[in-house]
């Protein structure tokens, strides 16, 4: 199984043409302004248009209501869209087939059961993201550079159907693809300079472990 990277966080072109020159599967575009990564519709437009038929682009939101998703939609004509919040099941049911786009459901983990909450999502969500519960008093739901203990995706639905995020680096994303066989690995602050400032050199870094984790 060859494991996929998405780069989460875009925002400039630079970041965009290392995602692409690397060899990444997606890039994330944040729509959430509570974000040190939100991006703006109009460099959203821009950056979109240089990825198409490239590379393909999730639009991330967090509890969004129909307009703003209608708008990234529009927009932004994302490949798929990212749920990033708290929505139920019937949630992610709904804006599937309102939008006729696959969606990524994250969940927040911090042990086991956590994990096994997520199964209420399957056949729902076309992809699952295991990400780690936010710091307490936390702001905003990802994004922090936390990892969980990957122990706890003993319990996910069957292994490698699902994408993993937390905490990833250059240095320990190969071991994270070796030890949970993660179908994709999804990325932000640890390829950032400073909060919402990607670094195309340490993208470059990411993908070539991602690289280095499938040929082993």
């Amino acid at each position: 199984m060859t494991t996929q990277a998405k780069i989460c966080g875009i925002k400039t072109q630079d970041a965009l043409d290392a995602a692409i020159a690397g060899g990444a599967r997606y890039v994330g575009m944040v729509f959430a302004a509570n974000s040190p990564r939100n991006v703006d519709f109009d460099t959203a437009e821009c950056l979109a248009a240089l990825a198409r038929g490239k590379i393909e682009v999730v639009a991330l939101t967090v509890d969004a209501d129909d307009a703003l998703i209608a708008e990234i939609s529009k927009r932004v004509r994302p490949d798929m869209l990212q749920l990033h919040g708290k929505e139920t099941p019937q949630r992610v049911a709904d804006v599937k087939k309102r939008f006729g786009l696959p969606v990524i459901k994250a969940v927040a983990v911090a042990n086991i059961d956590d994990v096994r909450a997520a199964h209420r999502y399957l056949g729902i969500a076309d992809m699952i993201l295991f990400d780690a519960k936010a710091p307490k008093g936390a702001a905003r739901a990802g994004g922090h550079g936390v990892a969980f203990d990957w122990q706890a995706l003993e319990g996910a639905p069957e292994p490698g159907a699902f994408m993993l995020a937390g905490g990833l680096t250059p240095e320990t994303v190969a071991d994270a693809i070796r030890r949970t066989r993660a179908q994709a690995v999804d990325v932000s602050s640890g390829v950032e300079r400073a909060p919402g400032e990607k670094d195309a050199e340490l993208i470059r870094r990411f993908l070539a472990a991602v690289k280095t984790a499938n040929q082993a």
